[in-house]
């Protein structure tokens, strides 16, 4: 029987090295990353890498669930709009940092949106809410929101998106087509982006 709590907490300290914010540790100290990853696959759930989950989507390497969070500098109470709910486990982890019934997540292949759904009521993140659709229009509905961002790569962040964060709100997403950079950007009261690059990342392109 494996020691689920031994290797999430071994996990986060390991993620020391890369992250400060001890609620960010804490979070990904708390949510029970096997129970988001393929049966196949679970033996591997504390390893910091990025794992497949099927529909050509993976799950992200910890350290870089921790490093979005971590700069989207999330409180308790914050709207947050993720796009690209994969299997929740980045959701989860938003969640234990704001409130699940503040996460709104919107996944392109309604496959996984139910197993994510599934997933997040099981682990006690049912309160996150999904729906399947295109990721690019948003969630209009329940805007504005403090903190958008991205598991998956755009060229830019998409115009609805960025209507939809309030402004002094920040977007985070990976741009890029071929390089991608990990921007952070800050929404000014005009309408326009303040962005900073915080490096080259890898993830699977935005559907």
């Amino acid at each position: 029987m494996a020691d689920w709590d031994r290797q999430r907490s071994r996990l986060s300290d390991r993620l020391r090295e890369r992250v400060a914010d001890e609620d960010v540790l804490a979070a990904i100290a708390s949510v029970p990353r096997h129970l988001f990853v393929p049966d196949d696959k679970r033996h591997a759930a504390y390893a910091d890498r990025p794992l497949p989950i099927g529909s050509g989507q993976t799950i992200s390497a910890p350290h870089m669930v921790a490093i979005m969070a971590e700069l989207l500098d999330l409180s308790p109470g914050d709207q947050v709009l993720e796009i690209g709910t994969g299997c929740g486990y980045h959701a989860a982890v938003t969640a234990e940092l704001v409130g699940p019934e503040n996460v709104y997540s919107v996944e392109y292949h309604a496959s996984l949106a139910d197993e994510a759904r599934d997933t997040l009521e099981v682990t006690g993140y049912g309160d996150v809410s999904v729906r399947d659709g295109d990721g690019k229009q948003g969630w209009s509905e329940h805007a504005p929101y403090d903190r958008t961002y991205l598991t998956c790569a755009a060229p830019e962040f998409p115009g609805p998106l960025v209507d939809q964060t309030r402004d002094g709100g920040v977007l985070l997403a990976p741009l890029g087509d071929g390089q991608q950079r990990l921007i952070r950007a800050e929404k000014q009261a005009d309408g326009t982006l303040n962005r900073v690059d915080h490096g080259g990342v890898r993830f699977v392109p935005l559907q």
